[in-house]
């Protein structure tokens, strides 16, 4: 959700209480999020105006901005869902990247229908039925758990 004010208004928002952030702290956030190239081709950069709702901006630009958000904090812990559901493949390579960064030092939860999404992950969780029936690394499950192969091979051949 993004709020009336600048895009660096919106992104500081993610700070933690009692704490400012810098510009530099809010680009190198939108760098991580894969926003910042969108960011300084508008003709007012950071300063841009979101509008109401972020109207002016896609589902993928509003989600990694939300995302970018998330990132100023400096979180330990980092829970995503389906954070990725309105990025194209480039712009979610692009993004996972810079989560993989993120991600030394910081637990991150990634919720994901997605399964290239999640491939690298230390740990998934297969939930069927809301249950979780399984968990491993990806070629782990691979092996042992039928429903997750089909599932990648679905995703797969649907690529």
């Amino acid at each position: 959700m993004l709020f009336e004010g600048s895009i660096s208004f919106n992104i500081g928002l993610g700070a933690r209480p009692g704490r400012e952030v810098t510009q530099q702290e809010i680009e190198d956030a939108c760098k991580l999020a894969n926003i910042h190239d969108v960011i300084v081709a508008l003709p007012e950069g950071y300063e841009t105006l979101c509008g109401p709702n972020g109207s002016q901006f896609s589902g993928g630009q509003k989600q990694r901005l939300s995302i970018a958000r998330a990132l100023v904090r400096k979180p330990t812990l980092l829970i995503l869902d389906e954070s990725t559901s309105a990025l194209d493949a480039e712009s979610e390579r692009l993004l996972q990247e810079g989560l993989d960064k993120v991600a030394r030092g910081v637990t991150v939860i990634a919720i994901a229908h997605r399964l290239h999404t999640i491939r690298k992950a230390n740990t998934i969780f297969l939930v069927e039925g809301g249950r979780c029936v399984d968990h491993g690394g990806h070629e782990e499950l691979l092996e042992r758990s039928e429903s997750y192969r089909v599932n990648v091979m679905h995703q797969t051949v649907g690529e």
